[in-house]
């Protein structure tokens, strides 16, 4: 993709350029005591491919996974709320597993950037389709949808299951490249 701004080649993103966030939706009896969780992913690095042959792989540790906010719910969370939940999403969740994408073909839509390829997750393997956009400024935005439950994780509940994390999640990057 070449629109005269962002330079052609390869480019290397990671938390000091990037963020790689992980948004979560909440379901079940006793939903409305739960929170929609916008996580972040502290530890990970993409590398992004841009001109005649582009593509994108991505490694993220499962272990870096922090929560920065919840919206919705009874009550706000707290530090102690959040430290928690991160520790669930580290012991329970993703239990140290791996997690890589790796393109295997690209479209080019309406100036965005169609990324089909496998994700490695827990290792799980399975077709995803990440959806990147450059701007002329440099900022790189993308997100992905994908379902817990294609790679054999089930979605964490609570309350004897009234309290649900919905199983589709929404993960999300928002970057800079840089400028010619």
């Amino acid at each position: 993709m070449d629109n005269g701004l962002v330079s052609t080649g390869t480019h290397t993103l990671g938390p000091d350029d990037a963020t790689l966030t992980v948004h979560t939706g909440k379901g079940g009896a006793a939903a409305m005591a739960g929170h929609n969780l916008l996580i972040e992913v502290t530890s990970w690095s993409a590398t992004l491919a841009l001109g005649d042959e582009p593509g994108l792989t991505l490694t993220a540790d499962s272990g870096s996974f922090k929560v920065r906010e919840g919206s919705g719910g009874v009550k706000s969370l707290g530090d102690d709320d959040k430290s928690n939940i991160d520790q669930t999403i580290v012991d329970e969740v993703l239990k140290g597993g791996e997690i890589e994408f790796k393109s295997d073909s690209v479209e080019r839509t309406d100036g965005r950037l169609r990324m089909r390829g496998e994700l490695n997750l827990l290792g799980q393997r399975r077709p995803l389709t990440f959806e990147l956009a450059v701007g002329d400024d440099g900022r790189i935005t993308g997100e992905a949808t994908l379902k817990q439950s294609d790679w054999g994780m089930k979605p964490y509940s609570a309350l004897f299951g009234t309290l649900k994390v919905a199983d589709e999640l929404r993960v999300a990057v928002d970057g800079r490249l840089p400028l010619t």
